[in-house]
């Protein structure tokens, strides 16, 4: 496999990055497509080539895939506000769409797309959710769920209608190092972890290790079927325990306050308001709260099963990514 190339996007990023140093270790010889003002930082030392592009520019990506025979597509705009919901649309489903048309047309053989739970169902009277539990996109909150939605159709449909040679992966809520961003929920972790969080709205989701993901993707690439999904997901928790869980690892006194979704609207509004006006990102949205009231739960057993994935314990997740920023400075940590 030395002499195809894999060309990865994303990789820049915290799960991207994961990606490509388990291609490695996997002896895959990569290629990087990178922004001219990306932070290379979660790369730097990987003996890797790299490529600037973009996904909004075909012919950087005509040229990144020249010579590529494996494609994993891991880029994303992944924010849980934005200002113009069609610039997080364009990236997400226009930018992907033309990416593996491009791929497709470049004689690539085998594509892993990332995709997200977010384009999925979500638990239904407690039931975690599988890839095959039925949505519509009405069904679906907030810009950023709704552009996965949507580029996941489209790779779909370029499997069914034009043959893409597409498996598609489904994480659920990534947590671990090279965090460097950090990523909304790795906010929330770092905010617990150095006694900045008095309050939270209770809501499930579900916690699994980065590099837990990264595995996911390539066990995808080396045995998944063409055409299905595969949910990369970890241990479903309250939000509420995953803090008191932050907080034992941290050293820290958990949140004790546990609000209401109707009383922050108000505070959603003014912040929304806010962001717009000085151009921040808001720390509550109404999209936020919105989602808060759906159980983010979900089930890996059909990646279990079909590609033997075995994600460990979220408490391990959850320490790995306290110890990665409490070694990178990332806020005061107590001793």
């Amino acid at each position: 496999m030395s002499e195809d190339v894999t060309l990865v996007t994303g990789a820049t990023g915290f799960v991207g990055s994961a990606v490509a140093r388990t291609l490695l270790e996997r002896g895959h010889r990569l290629r990087l497509l990178v922004r001219q003002t990306s932070d290379r930082r979660n790369v730097a030392d990987l003996p890797v080539e790299f490529v600037v592009g973009d996904l909004a520019d075909p012919q950087s990506m005509a040229k990144a895939l020249e010579g590529v025979t494996y494609l994993f597509h891991v880029a994303a705009d992944y924010r849980l506000w934005v200002p113009d919901p069609e610039v997080m649309m364009r990236a997400n489903v226009e930018g992907t769409r033309n990416l593996m048309l491009a791929a497709m047309k470049a004689g690539v053989k085998r594509i892993v797309y990332c995709s997200s739970v977010a384009a999925l169902a979500t638990a239904h009277d407690g039931i975690p959710a599988t890839e095959s539990s039925p949505v519509t996109e009405a069904q679906i909150v907030g810009a950023y769920k709704r552009s996965k939605y949507r580029a996941e159709q489209e790779v779909l449909r370029l499997v069914r209608e034009e043959g893409l040679p597409a498996v598609i992966v489904n994480p659920s809520t990534p947590v671990g190092p090279r965090d460097i961003k950090p990523t909304p929920t790795g906010q929330m972790i770092l905010d617990c972890a150095t006694g900045r969080m008095p309050a939270y709205v209770e809501t499930g989701l579900n916690i699994v290790h980065v590099d837990d993901v990264a595995e996911g993707h390539v066990l995808a690439f080396e045995r998944g079927t063409i055409g299905e999904k595969y949910i990369l997901g970890g241990e479903n928790l309250m939000l509420g325990d995953l803090f008191r869980m932050v907080a034992e690892l941290a050293h820290r006194r958990p949140p004790r306050i546990q609000l209401k979704q109707s009383w922050l609207y108000p505070v959603a509004y003014i912040s929304e308001m806010l962001a717009k006006a000085f151009g921040i990102q808001p720390r509550v949205t109404k999209e936020m709260l919105d989602m808060s009231k759906k159980l983010m739960f979900f089930s890996s057993a059909k990646a279990e099963q079909d590609l033997g994935y075995r994600p460990r314990a979220a408490r391990q997740a959850v320490a790995d990514s306290v110890a990665w920023f409490r070694q990178h400075g990332r806020g005061h940590f107590s001793s």
